[in-house]
């Protein structure tokens, strides 16, 4: 991931909407969630989510399927891994012993057995 990219996407989760919208599609991969039911849950007005995500998708931390009369909006995980590793590329200048706590939190997140909260 390039720089321009990476700043894209967190200046695009720099805003509480956006960021509890992305945690919540997240958390609803891969079904993903229809836009009204979105604004719904994050309790925002349907024209407000609508510019809300196409923010997210201008960042490409999100992506649209129309179903029939609805929009469903998914995470896009590929970009969401793009962007952790970017940041943690060069973790701690490559002491392991330094970065094995971190890796170690985020392992157990994304396990199979693992339910995210």
């Amino acid at each position: 991931m390039e720089s321009i990219a990476a700043i894209a996407a967190l200046g695009a989760l720099a805003q509480t909407t956006r960021l509890e919208t992305f945690r919540l599609l997240v958390r609803h991969e891969p079904d993903g969630i229809p836009a009204g039911e979105l604004a719904r849950l994050v309790d925002v007005p349907q024209n407000t989510m609508s510019a809300h995500l196409a923010t997210l998708l201008r960042a490409g931390l999100v992506t649209s399927e129309r179903q029939s009369r609805s929009i469903i909006y998914r995470a896009d995980l590929n970009r969401l891994r793009e962007l952790t590793l970017f940041l943690l590329k060069d973790c701690c200048g490559g002491s392991t012993e330094l970065c094995a706590p971190l890796i170690a939190e985020l392992a157990p997140c994304c396990s199979p057995k693992a339910k995210v909260s």
